[in-house]
């Protein structure tokens, strides 16, 4: 049964981890654009509210499309007073219970919270208050979707990896022991 369920964690984690790494390029983007930005407006005199809405729209996706990846990666800020001393098996018992109580709900919650949101955006074709803006809104508004399920799917991953160290440390505890001497 722990083998589906690995197996499982084992392709989440290798579509965070693509995916991480396909949106971290999108950091570069950023600068670049930034940069154009900057160069237009002091140097050339103009400017470009398009432009300058891409750095947003960029900036948005970069934090929103990796929080997953950070998440794998142990990136999230911990509050660890307690946590670093802790044997694996301790820690793994925090990670799950915080992941069960507190980040798989929460990610419930934002999906919840955000849908009808997102939907209002999609249905008007929500575009940018600026006439010269991007018309794109609801394509960026649908991060606030994207963003919850992944992290849920990372949070899955990460709870299936600390119930297996769990398990395979109270196996481990039970196991007899060789009392030949």
């Amino acid at each position: 049964m722990f083998r589906i369920f690995n197996a499982i964690a084992t392709c989440i984690d290798r579509f965070t981890h693509y995916s991480g790494r396909i949106v971290a390029w999108l950091t570069l983007a950023v600068m670049g654009l930034t940069c154009s930005v900057v160069v237009m407006r002091y140097y050339l005199q103009t400017g470009s509210i398009a432009l300058q809405e891409s750095v947003n729209y960029l900036h948005a996706s970069v934090f929103m499309l990796a929080i997953a990846y950070t998440l794998q990666r142990g990136g999230h800020v911990r509050v660890d007073i307690f946590y670093r001393n802790l044997s694996r098996t301790g820690q793994a018992w925090i990670d799950t219970l915080g992941g069960l109580l507190f980040l798989l709900p929460l990610c419930g919650v934002m999906l919840w919270l955000n849908w009808d949101y997102v939907v209002n955006s999609w249905t008007v074709k929500e575009v940018s208050s600026e006439s010269s803006g991007l018309p794109w809104v609801y394509l960026l508004k649908t991060l606030m979707l994207i963003m919850p399920v992944t992290l849920l799917l990372q949070g899955i991953a990460e709870t299936i990896k600390n119930i297996s160290i769990i398990v395979a440390n109270s196996t481990a505890d039970n196991s007899p022991t060789d009392t030949r001497g």
